[in-house]
């Protein structure tokens, strides 16, 4: 069965997730809301990142697509192709551990939240640490986009969506040639 992404209106995005149990890592019901999240991500040539509240799972977790670490993508050839050159990352019970005072106003839109987009003031760099789907723990730190989707990412955990905070919010359709 295809997993879906749930509109704004669902409840689920609203509500602050759980916390997962490390030691659930190892059972299959993890393995298999993984799985559903890459899968739903994947799907989406313009994702760039997705939590389980928005395949309505209310568990701390979110992944980023390996896309964004890719050149092309990054220069603005987001649709070249939907092979993706390095896997997603997996962030389990992800906590901002720092944030730049430094912010930057930046368009964003949501998975969630179609065919919305506005313009969210960020810092412009932050950590994270979260542990990985073998449970390990990790700690990262991002500048630009990257801090940017940790920061989206983490107010989706806690019942945010970015429309709460944008300005000049507008729709946006993608180019029929790109669907």
């Amino acid at each position: 069965m295809v997993v879906k992404i749930i509109q704004k209106e669902n409840k689920t995005l609203r509500k602050i997730a759980e916390k997962v149990q490390i030691e659930d890592l190892k059972k299959p019901k993890i393995k298999k809301i993984l799985d559903d999240m890459n899968e739903a991500l994947d799907r989406e040539y313009d994702g760039v990142a997705l939590a389980a509240p928005q395949i309505d799972v209310s568990l701390r977790i979110f992944i980023v697509s390996g896309k964004i670490f890719d050149e092309n993508f990054i220069r603005g050839h987001k649709i070249l192709e939907r092979v993706k050159a390095r896997p997603n990352l997996v962030f389990i019970n992800p906590v901002i551990k720092k944030m730049s005072k430094d912010k930057k106003l930046m368009a964003e839109g949501c998975l969630s939240v179609r065919p919305l987009y506005g313009k969210v003031r960020r810092a412009t760099r932050a950590s994270i640490e979260a542990y990985n789907e073998k449970g390990e723990k990790f700690e990262m730190e991002g500048s630009g986009l990257l801090a940017h989707i940790f920061q989206h990412e983490t107010d989706h955990l806690n019942g945010i969506l970015f429309i709460d905070k944008a300005k000049d919010i507008h729709e946006s359709y993608p180019e029929e040639e790109y669907k």
